[in-house]
């Protein structure tokens, strides 16, 4: 196991338990004590975790963990959705994306696509996540539009009035949108200032596609992105719990799994 996919596993362990002892880490994960504490330090050195007596708990400042820390959870499941929502996509749409590690996915199986060929005829991308940008870029069949903005270092996501500016003038044809939570009652965002831009991105859309893995179902976030009435698809993993699947289909949202 790498740097980063122990960093990744320490991460998902005191996001879903609250804290981690080094006895934990050496037994999951087959590392040595020395290891395990150099990990930790590492982490708390970059404000991920507080450091404990033999161990680590939380950052209560930090709700989430950065995105490069969070690209390894649920990886399959976010190839599956991602070549999903690629295959709604044509030469010459107009799509959004905004940032996380599913629409990263996203952003990828697009740029692969085999029709996409001809860069007089490309898809025109619209989004607030400067890794997505970053990426897509030099891609030839894909004509990149940023909202500008205040990047957020965790989510790469760019945010603030300046990313706002921009988004009531233009229309995109489909957002592929990712989200920290969704119900029946809506799509959420742990950050509000995501959230806000995300809100813009939906407005600007004719059609809003989320694509999440089934872990985002049935929960909450701080922040309300839209209402299921604003949602036209959810792509998901074949994971998801039925009746979460069901709630969202009473309240009209189109539900794919894959």
């Amino acid at each position: 196991m790498s740097r980063h996919d122990r960093h990744s596993a320490i991460l998902d362990i005191v996001m879903d338990e609250g804290s981690v002892h080094i006895d934990d880490i050496i037994t999951r994960l087959g590392v040595s004590a020395a290891t395990a504490r150099r990990d930790l330090d590492h982490l708390a050195d970059q404000q991920l975790v507080s450091r404990t007596r033999g161990g680590a708990i939380a950052n209560p400042t930090s709700t989430e963990p950065p995105l490069r820390y969070r690209t390894s959870k649920m990886a399959d499941e976010k190839t599956r959705i991602a070549k999903a929502a690629a295959a709604l996509v044509h030469p010459g749409d107009s799509i959004g994306l905004n940032g996380g590690t599913t629409t990263t996915e996203v952003a990828r199986e697009i740029a692969l696509l085999p029709a996409l060929t001809d860069p007089e005829v490309p898809v025109t991308l619209v989004t607030n996540a400067v890794n997505i940008a970053n990426e897509m870029a030099v891609r030839q069949c894909v004509r990149v539009v940023v909202t500008g903005g205040i990047a957020r270092a965790r989510s790469f996501e760019l945010t603030g009035p300046l990313a706002s500016l921009i988004l009531p003038s233009i229309s995109v044809g489909t957002l592929f949108l990712g989200v920290e939570g969704l119900d029946e009652r809506g799509a959420y965002a742990q950050h509000d200032g995501e959230a806000a831009i995300n809100a813009a991105l939906v407005e600007a859309a004719e059609h809003v596609v989320i694509v999440c893995d089934s872990s985002k179902l049935g929960s909450t976030a701080f922040a309300l992105i839209c209402p299921t009435s604003r949602i036209d698809t959810v792509i998901t993993d074949d994971g998801a719990c039925a009746d979460q699947v069901e709630a969202l289909r009473r309240a009209g949202v189109q539900v794919q799994l894959v």
